[in-house]
């Protein structure tokens, strides 16, 4: 199949072209490069462009006449979607309105979107399948499940069929070392936790020791991005198999504390981290954690990264990597 991968310049689209080409597909990754880097995308064609360009848009659908798009190119920071909420609506609700609309105009039937756990706002129960009641926090996750219901409105009129995958909390990078995560600048913990251990960070700021958790920290459902990237291929095929749209969580059942995503990382590194204590952050649940039970039984998704070592491995190759090309 042609793909259109939209925001395939940035960590997990970066990682999903490469896949896609391996299992025989043509990409045209489509990327303004605000965040994303146009080494990282490992082949097929790439076009430069902003969803907010609907001529750009058009060009790209009559040219390369898409089977299929994969939408990546969301502003995904929660705080500062807080503090930015109309760069939030603007690029994750009427950006992605044009790409759906183009879609439309095009005849191209096929979407996978990604998605956020954030939809679900504080967890009423554990885990959290996708049932579950969806009261978003902040306009990062408003924006999201806007789109997914809008997605909806778009299968009845247009029948645009798509599949909403939740990530939970992306993380790890490719078993090579040749990818990884290159957010400017970097929020996610594995990373920061890695920058700390490695002296390119002066310390590590641990978000309250109060929740009601074995040590006191925040658990979270980490994802191997890989597993991430499998996904998706598995509701490509879906999509092409039975044509019907669908709603599934990313994660791995269990989840891991802050406090012990830093002794896996002192101990994979071999050094301390500065650690430092910081209060609690407004709007952080105490557990985040997925049931991913539809996914392995509706997609025949089976994470094959599920252990915190290996997530945690493959990202200090690729810091090792990036801190090199630095120096």
């Amino acid at each position: 199949m042609k793909i259109l991968l939209v925001g395939g310049a940035g960590y997990i689209g970066s990682h999903m072209v490469g896949m896609l080409l391996e299992h025989g597909h043509t990409v045209v990754t489509f990327d303004n490069l605000s965040t994303g880097f146009r080494d990282a995308v490992s082949g097929g064609l790439f076009v430069q462009g902003d969803l907010a360009d609907v001529a750009a848009l058009d060009d790209v659908f009559r040219m390369h006449t898409p089977d299929a798009v994969m939408h990546f190119a969301s502003s995904i920071q929660v705080g500062e979607s807080i503090a930015q909420p109309a760069k939030y609506y603007v690029n994750n609700v009427s950006n992605t309105f044009n790409l759906l609309n183009a879609m439309v105009e095009h005849n191209v039937k096929r979407f996978i979107f990604s998605s956020t756990a954030a939809i679900y706002g504080e967890p009423e129960y554990l885990p959290i399948d996708e049932d579950h009641p969806k009261h978003p926090l902040n306009p990062y996750g408003r924006s999201k499940w806007m789109i997914e219901q809008i997605l909806e409105d778009y299968e009845h009129a247009y029948g645009l069929k798509s599949i909403c995958l939740r990530y939970f909390n992306a993380a790890g990078a490719h078993p090579s070392g040749l990818l990884g995560e290159r957010h400017e600048p970097e929020t996610h913990l594995i990373p920061l936790a890695l920058q700390a251990v490695s002296g390119k960070n002066e310390g590590l700021t641990i978000f309250g020791r109060d929740y009601a958790t074995g040590d006191g920290t925040c658990i979270r459902d980490y994802v191997h991005v890989m597993d991430i990237c499998t996904a998706h291929l598995l509701a490509l095929d879906k999509l092409n198999l039975d044509g019907k749209s669908g709603r599934y969580n990313l994660g791995n059942g269990a989840g891991f504390s802050v406090q012990e995503v830093i002794s896996a990382v002192e101990k994979i590194v071999g050094k301390k981290a500065v650690v430092i204590e910081g209060e609690r952050r407004a709007g952080d649940p105490a557990r985040l954690v997925a049931s991913a039970l539809l996914a392995k039984s509706e997609l025949g998704w089976s994470p094959v990264y599920p252990d915190l070592e290996s997530i945690i491995s493959h990202a200090w190759l690729w810091e090792n990597k990036a801190s090199n090309a630095i120096n």
